[in-house]
């Protein structure tokens, strides 16, 4: 069934769980609001949605280098206490967001982080190509829409697949660990470094690489 964008707001507003996490919740519940409130509640994230406003002044900051040492990743990511800080879980939660950025290039940690200009230049250039495709105004408009949002997801750290279970995003693997630690955890930025970025027109392996690495631990 269609889930209206008002329903979605609505739930948002009574959880505080992101729009992605309510759109999902009524799409599993039939539409029902309050089974929809019981399902975030019992898949953990209306627990961290209400944990997400608590700060975070501990964690650690994790690092990946790829064979061959042409490519590099640091990631800061947060948490309540130095006791999870610790935690195996989230130690390898930390690891596996250090390889994620390496094999998938996020540009941001989340929509949000997305300044307006990128916003804009990115637009302006799907709107030439929907020009180019010679389509009515009110379908290329749908289509550059529809590949804005595809864009959002593909440079947005917490919106990408987890490239080890891809039937899950990296946030909903951050969500879950939330709900099983207790605390607020997040990402709070981080930098790749690839040799000859910026330089070289010739598009690196390197991220394929580190996706096949990446399989072995599956």
């Amino acid at each position: 069934m269609e889930i209206s964008a008002q329903d979605v707001m609505a739930l948002r507003e009574k959880t505080g769980a992101g729009i992605m996490d309510c759109k999902k919740a009524l799409a599993e519940t039939g539409g029902d609001v309050e089974k929809a409130v019981e399902h975030l509640r019992k898949t953990g994230i209306l627990k961290a949605a209400k944990k997400a406003d608590r700060p975070t002044g501990e964690g650690l900051i994790a690092s990946y280098v790829h064979a061959g040492d042409k490519l590099a990743v640091l990631v800061e990511i947060n948490c309540e206490t130095d006791f999870v800080g610790r935690n195996e879980e989230f130690l390898e939660f930390a690891e596996d967001v250090a390889m994620q950025i390496a094999a998938m290039s996020p540009r941001y940690v989340k929509s949000d982080e997305i300044p307006d200009a990128d916003k804009a230049s990115q637009r302006e250039i799907f709107i030439a190509q929907a020009k180019e495709s010679g389509k009515p105004d009110h379908i290329a408009e749908k289509m550059v829409e529809g590949r804005m949002k595809k864009w959002a997801k593909e440079v947005c750290l917490y919106d990408q697949p987890f490239i080890r279970e891809t039937e899950k995003t990296v946030d909903e693997l951050r969500t879950a660990l939330v709900a099983k630690t207790g605390e607020n955890i997040s990402v709070r930025r981080f930098v790749r470094f690839e040799v000859g970025e910026g330089i070289e027109k010739k598009k690196s392996d390197l991220a394929a690489e580190v996706a096949a690495e990446m399989a072995k631990f599956e």
